[in-house]
């Protein structure tokens, strides 16, 4: 009696050991049910959500650092013909994106509209030295002049330059040469990002998430329109992904990344790199592609972004982007800094540059269950043609905008959604692993008590 008592107990704490291990694999699909429930409604965003509060108004700092390339043989350039060489100088930092969206507008088509205020403030603290620091480059108004005009028309520019004693290098501060300055040759206003403060950027109208959290962040329309109209092209005209603050969550590593960039007039996609520990949160980290700014013969996708033949040597050019379509006919040219995944030719026609992918790539940290970016660098150099010779790329400056979460928002991401996904993970294994321990365990007893209950009957 006693030994069948033993036996029944043995089964018993096998039932209980399977039924135990049960539970904890029932826990995991129901527990990413739960978590995924959970993320679906506080993405989508509407007043009242996690995604919505962020939303509205950027939480980490985000800022602007510039770097010019200081020219430091102006007059050898301009009597001899011979290469310019420069020396990169920088950082001087801007806190930007300090603004709320404004003219916020819900629509019943499950889409939100806002405007994007634009601003900077100069840090000090963050740069290497005033605004009022110096620079020696390409000069604004006459590279471009240079550009627009006829070649038959350049005996007039220079009698101009001549007579308003203007060269194609000139001395200026670094707030003259972001934020403008009055020119004496055009008398007008001249400036690297001339409007900036106190204008919009938008507007924009982006899916909510509502109904399909699966297109949360995606822009529908841009300034009212569906794509772009700069590259009179449908495909590269083509609106697509999100603005990069954040994405749709549940990321798959596989599938590259979509956002568009006003900066640049288009639309661009990173791909997965590697996945990172940012502040104790496992995020992605995705990167801009050499093949995103490659030569048309090496992807045919950018045959549309060529537009001028003869600079882009019937568009065998590599790394450099002609923005003027959107820049009301500016010729400015935008790259990665120091031509990085550009052709030689580029690099070999302006000395002093020296290309990293460690500090001139663009990337982004996002977080792969919510879709939040948590940290990025977009790095962007803007060039304009070079003098009357229009063949030669000349780099102005190049910008890193950067933000990371503070450690304050980092705390409260691991308490909000990390921790109890961890939290229940633990529980998970603990309860699989008990029950698996105990169901074998009682498993292997029950044999020996029944192997030697049977021996004991032969004997």
């Amino acid at each position: 009696m006693g030994c069948c008592n033993r036996r029944c107990g043995l089964i018993a704490g096998a039932v209980f050991g399977a039924v135990v291990a049960i539970l904890g694999g029932i826990l995991i699909p129901l527990g990413k049910n739960i978590i995924q429930r959970t993320v679906e409604k506080e993405a989508v965003i509407e007043p009242g959500t996690t995604a919505y509060d962020n939303w509205v108004s950027t939480g980490a700092n985000v800022y602007r650092q510039f770097w010019f390339f200081d020219v430091k043989n102006p007059q050898e350039v301009l009597q001899y013909g011979i290469s310019p060489v420069v020396l990169e100088k920088g950082p001087y930092t801007y806190r930007t994106r300090y603004l709320p969206k404004e003219n916020i507008t819900l629509n019943p088509n499950q889409t939100v509209a806002y405007l994007l205020p634009l601003g900077a403030i100069f840090e000090p603290s963050m740069s290497v030295g005033p605004e009022e620091d110096k620079v020696t480059s390409l000069n604004l108004a006459v590279a471009g002049a240079y550009s627009l005009i006829s070649p038959m028309l350049h005996t007039f520019l220079e009698n101009k330059m001549t007579a308003t004693n203007s060269s194609l290098f000139q001395h200026r501060t670094v707030k003259e040469m972001l934020w403008g300055y009055t020119d004496p040759m055009l008398k007008d206003t001249v400036g690297l990002f001339v409007p900036y403060n106190g204008t919009y950027d938008g507007y924009y109208n982006v899916y909510n998430g509502k109904g399909d959290i699966s297109k949360v962040g995606i822009i529908d329309k841009w300034r009212g329109e569906r794509s772009l109209g700069f590259w009179n092209d449908t495909y590269c005209d083509m609106i697509n992904g999100t603005d990069a603050s954040s994405f749709p969550p549940f990321l798959d590593k596989k599938k590259p990344l979509f956002f568009f960039s006003s900066d640049i007039c288009r639309s661009v996609s990173a791909s997965f790199e590697d996945s990172i520990n940012l502040k104790g949160i496992e995020v992605y980290r995705y990167t801009l592609q050499p093949i995103t700014m490659a030569s048309p013969s090496v992807n045919p996708d950018n045959r549309c972004f060529c537009r001028n033949q003869k600079f882009t040597n019937n568009c065998s050019i590599a790394g450099v982007l002609d923005i003027s379509s959107c820049q009301d006919g500016r010729p400015v040219y935008i790259s990665l800094p120091h031509f990085l995944y550009g052709s030689p030719s580029l690099r070999e026609a302006v000395l002093g540059l020296s290309p990293s992918e460690e500090h001139h790539s663009t990337f982004l940290d996002v977080e792969p269950t919510t879709g939040f970016t948590l940290r990025f660098a977009k790095r962007i150099q803007v060039n304009m043609m070079y003098g009357p010779s229009n063949v030669i790329t000349f780099p102005v400056v190049w910008l890193n905008e950067t933000a990371v979460l503070d450690d304050e928002t980092a705390d409260m991401f691991k308490n909000e959604l990390i921790s109890p996904v961890q939290m229940l993970e633990i529980i998970q294994k603990v309860l699989l692993g008990t029950g698996v321990a105990i169901f074998v365990l009682c498993l292997i007893s029950y044999c020996i008590v029944r192997r030697r209950h049977n021996q004991s009957k032969l004997a």
